[in-house]
């Protein structure tokens, strides 16, 4: 079982390492910069390696960046695009330094201009960022379809997949309260919620898990985490996504509403319902 959580870049690379290991975790998420911002940390070596020490000789798994909230590959203005397009492409160079993990996004809102429009603008910029030779897996997040959210049905995110050239580095994050706020019953038809990924996505391409609880009830489209066992998932219908065959070996990333001492706990919690 690998499970972690979000992790702050503030005190550089190594110290993520040595937090995650404090906490119980075998993987972590981080993000590449300022998530209300778009202002990124200069890029260290020695520091880097100091994590990838930490994370080889503890056999984590794969480590999951998080692109800024800022970041709207389609948004209506395209002043805000660029700044998108710029931060995106910066970002998978940056990820090079840590080879062979996973950056995750939100897929953007399309302000009004449609659903088809918004996909057709997230798959012109991967389109521009992807590389062949890059280690990196660019992974799109299940969104619980907030306001002119793209990416709230599977349907969705496979309409960006089939427009993109090198599709085969792209992937999927499932967030648990995404999913559940856009509508899917995990709670009662886990096996069918992804029955249903597999046949319009392709379970080969779900990567990571945003394992969180929810605040709302199902298809709220409101996307407000709850710790675990707190909200309308529940301790039971949380536990089933944990320990379900299909999502074996996927990195497991808290966003709960906690602290260091809650996500240790929350850690040691999840991990003791597959040992």
């Amino acid at each position: 079982m690998y499970i972690g959580n979000h992790l702050s870049t503030t005190k550089g690379y190594a110290a993520m390492g040595k937090m995650a290991v404090e906490l119980g975790a075998n993987t972590f998420a981080f993000f590449t910069r300022n998530p209300r911002g778009g202002k990124a940390k200069e890029m260290i070596p020695s520091d880097v390696e100091g994590m990838l020490d930490i994370t080889r000789e503890r056999q984590f798994g794969t480590l999951v960046a998080h692109a800024p909230y800022t970041m709207n590959l389609c948004a209506a203005k395209e002043d805000i695009r660029q700044f998108s397009r710029d931060m995106i492409a910066d970002d998978l160079k940056r990820m090079e330094y840590t080879p062979g993990n996973y950056y995750n996004f939100h897929p953007g809102s399309h302000v009004g201009q449609g659903a088809e429009e918004g996909i057709r603008l997230i798959a012109e910029t991967l389109n521009e960022v992807l590389t062949p030779d890059m280690t990196t897996t660019v992974m799109l997040e299940t969104m619980a379809g907030k306001g002119t959210e793209v990416g709230r049905s599977f349907q969705e995110l496979r309409a960006i997949i089939d427009r993109v050239e090198l599709s085969e580095k792209l992937g999927i994050c499932l967030d648990t309260c995404h999913i559940w706020d856009g509508g899917y019953d995990i709670v009662n038809h886990l096996d069918e919620v992804l029955e249903e990924f597999d046949a319009v996505i392709g379970l080969e391409r779900l990567r990571a898990v945003h394992f969180n609880d929810s605040m709302n009830e199902r298809g709220a489209h409101k996307d407000r985490h709850a710790r675990i066992g707190e909200g309308h998932i529940g301790l039971e219908g949380m536990k089933r996504v944990a320990t379900h065959p299909l999502l074996a070996g996927k990195p497991f990333i808290l966003e709960t509403p906690n602290d260091d001492e809650g996500y240790k706990r929350e850690i040691a919690l999840v991990r003791s319902w597959t040992e």
